[in-house]
């Protein structure tokens, strides 16, 4: 029998909590979100403006127990994390429903292209500052915009990328720090690995699967980045490029066209090798042995600490670092 810590407890939660909150989304089909969008355009918005785009926040109705100006700052810090990672928040024109619900925390998100990049996030009426600095919904929902629509059997690379992306995005913006994001990962990355009878990432669409799946398919996919071209790019620089070419979800491309787009962009062809290897096939990657060349030392309730002598240590200081400006520009 495995011992199971406080802290792999919590972390084991935390992801399936993550997966729970956002399973039952059926975010990016172009033609959902009906109710949102006639939602949007009947009530009031305000205009939040983060380095040249413009979000705009309706609020389905009063009755949230911090004030609106404080919801309104969440969203502007929730945004300027995706602008870090992105160079510039992926689309010009976004619209986010702040819809109250029962509770005190920030309990699931929606994301639609149908008429325009919009989401529906559900807040906890009695929801503090604590809370909202801790959520991760919000920015989750936010990077589903900068990738285009995928077919549904690949699902979890969208579900994927906003999984890996958001807790890098809130660490390269100073929202969280290196070990909490190694803390998530270290909890969830195992959730994603095939169980028996599973197949490959466009055959299998567990939740687990599909959302830490995902996730560990960005992993790796970002570390062999960064070996293959030197430290020179990693899959931050894949994604600003495919968000770049593209306008974002307003389009829908075939995946060998987004894992192009990115591979031409760093110079590598990771993402279509690692693509051709975990489509179909189940793959275990050994997980302990990747923490130890990255340099993270799981620890019994605490999070984990680093050894900086380790041969990758270089990669995983990288990964939660302030992301260079320049490649997604904005006129």
């Amino acid at each position: 029998m495995v011992a199971v810590t406080a802290v792999t407890l919590r972390r084991t939660l935390r992801a399936l909590l993550c997966c729970l909150v956002l399973a039952p989304v059926a975010p990016l089909r172009a033609d959902g979100g009906a109710n949102l969008y006639a939602a949007l355009e009947r009530l009031p918005a305000t205009p939040v403006e983060v380095r040249g785009a413009t979000l705009r926040v309706a609020f389905a109705d009063d009755g949230f127990d911090l004030p609106r100006a404080r919801l309104l700052d969440w969203v502007r810090r929730g945004a300027e994390a995706v602008a870090v990672y992105y160079d510039g928040f992926p689309v010009r024109d976004y619209r986010l429903l702040i819809e109250p619900v029962d509770g005190r925390r920030v309990a699931g998100g929606t994301t639609w292209a149908w008429r325009g990049p919009a989401s529906r996030v559900s807040v906890g009426r009695m929801a503090d500052e604590a809370v909202l600095a801790h959520d991760w919904v919000l920015v989750h929902e936010m990077v589903h915009t900068a990738l285009p629509l995928l077919d549904r059997r690949h699902h979890w690379l969208e579900e994927g990328i906003a999984s890996y992306v958001e807790p890098l995005a809130r660490a390269q913006a100073g929202q969280l720090s290196e070990a909490q994001v190694w803390a998530q990962f270290v909890g969830g990355m195992p959730l994603g690995l095939p169980q028996d009878g599973d197949e490959g990432l466009d055959r299998t669409h567990t939740w687990a699967r599909t959302y830490w799946g995902g996730a560990l398919f960005c992993l790796l996919a970002d570390v062999a980045i960064r070996e293959e071209s030197g430290g020179r790019a990693g899959l931050r620089e894949a994604l600003r490029a495919i968000a770049k070419d593209s306008r974002g979800m307003a389009d829908e491309w075939p995946i060998e066209r987004v894992l192009a787009a990115g591979d031409a962009a760093t110079g590598t062809g990771v993402l279509t090798r690692l693509y051709a290897t975990h489509a179909s096939a189940a793959v275990s990657p050994d997980l302990p042995a990747l923490w130890r060349a990255l340099g993270v030392v799981a620890q019994e309730n605490a999070e984990p600490r680093f050894d900086d002598s380790a041969p990758l240590a270089a990669i995983r200081r990288s990964l939660t670092a302030p992301a260079p400006a320049g490649v997604l520009s904005r006129p």
